[in-house]
């Protein structure tokens, strides 16, 4: 069991410091923290740079050509990242081609990934930890991510090699796709007891991205067969979304992450552009609003950052078809206080707690998409 369930389980969140005002910022300089000032109109970009720059700096192994799990090993700490923090890494690094056009900051990332490639039956993916130093289990949500940053490549470059990864991991996820409890999709290969929102959610997302690259009707068939499935079995009454379903028990894990809710809210806008069905656009608006209660509630994250930088890929979505900017201006009044709060000297984000990769690559997706908008004058 990889270590790192233990942060998925228990989410990080974005406190607030113990102080306000004069004593607060003098408390965190103390600290080492180098914090935007209260006011000043933050610019985006230049944020994206710098804690683009730390990372690599801090996480990134060239002699080995992998990176680690935390910027100051950890005892517990395994000799390379799982895969998870990649994840987060191949998306910020897939938004911040399109903040700044030419560069390429994927190809790092995904050469990286591919030591993780695991061809094994009964389809080829990419395990949790790499198999030269162990075997792992095979995560369909890890491989989902990776998956939905590729089909996001291909939808703007169109580079032959970002569609094929895209196919090979709906593939890969498919062999979690059964009939028990009606449907849906495992979380991980190795484990048939729970069926989570977050192996489900993505999974509709990766099956809609390749309908509107490929127009194969199978993939929309399959997207809405697990749309529905998702929707009954782990819809929560306030359009947010649980956990997971305990298919064995039929207990229903209740915590609701903002991942969760994330996804669900962007395969709605998905469904609209595919179907032109208004009802999908209402539901996106929907889930939007209980989601924005929820996990933005006085301007702080309730999730952790990679968590948080899934949802706002919902938001910055349905903004395409609504044009209004209020949930995007309320994610970036939360994010402008975790840059005044914990912005570390080191140019991280943690000040007061551990600083692991998964939450940076959060971090730099959130300061690309914000970059971008800004860019736009949308913020």
């Amino acid at each position: 069991m990889k270590n790192i369930l233990s942060v998925r389980n228990n989410c990080y969140h974005v406190g607030n410091l113990f102080f306000r005002g004069l004593l607060s910022c003098l408390a965190v300089l103390a600290m080492g923290c180098v914090s935007v000032s209260l006011g000043q109109k933050i610019n985006y970009t230049t944020e994206l740079q710098d804690l683009y720059k730390a990372v690599d700096t801090h996480f990134y192994l060239p002699d080995s050509g992998f990176y680690k799990e935390h910027a100051v090993r950890e005892k517990q700490d395994n000799a390379v990242s799982y895969l998870w923090p990649l994840c987060a890494l191949i998306q910020a690094t897939e938004q911040m081609e399109t903040v700044f056009p030419g560069r390429n900051y994927m190809d790092q990332v995904y050469q990286v990934i591919e030591k993780y490639d695991d061809p094994a039956p009964p389809s080829a993916g990419y395990d949790s930890y790499p198999g030269r130093f162990k075997r792992e289990d095979r995560y369909y949500d890890d491989n989902q991510w990776i998956g939905i940053a590729a089909m996001d490549a291909y939808k703007r470059s169109h580079k032959k090699r970002d569609l094929e990864l895209g196919k090979k991991i709906c593939r890969f996820m498919l062999t979690g796709l059964d009939t028990v409890s009606g449907g849906g999709i495992y979380w991980r290969e190795g484990d048939k007891q729970t069926k989570n929102t977050c192996s489900n959610g993505p999974g509709i997302i990766l099956l809609l991205q390749l309908y509107q690259a490929t127009h194969k009707k199978a993939y929309l068939t399959q997207a809405l067969a697990v749309y529905n499935w998702t929707n009954k079995q782990l819809k929560a009454p306030d359009n947010l979304y649980y956990d997971n379903l305990n298919v064995v028990s039929g207990q229903i894990g209740k915590h609701k992450f903002s991942y969760n809710t994330g996804t669900m809210l962007q395969s709605n806008v998905y469904l609209y552009e595919v179907t032109k069905d208004g009802r999908y656009l209402n539901e996106a608006k929907t889930i939007a609003k209980s989601a924005a209660d929820y996990f933005l509630a006085q301007d702080h994250f309730r999730d952790d950052l990679w968590f948080s930088a899934v949802l706002l890929r919902g938001f910055e979505h349905l903004y395409r078809h609504t044009h209004n900017a209020v949930y995007l201006q309320a994610f970036a009044r939360c994010t402008d206080k975790v840059l005044q709060e914990d912005k570390a000297a080191s140019g991280l984000i943690g000040v007061q707690k551990t600083v692991n990769l998964v939450n940076q690559g959060g971090m730099l997706e959130i300061l690309a998409r914000l970059a971008a908008l800004q860019q736009k004058g949308v913020l």
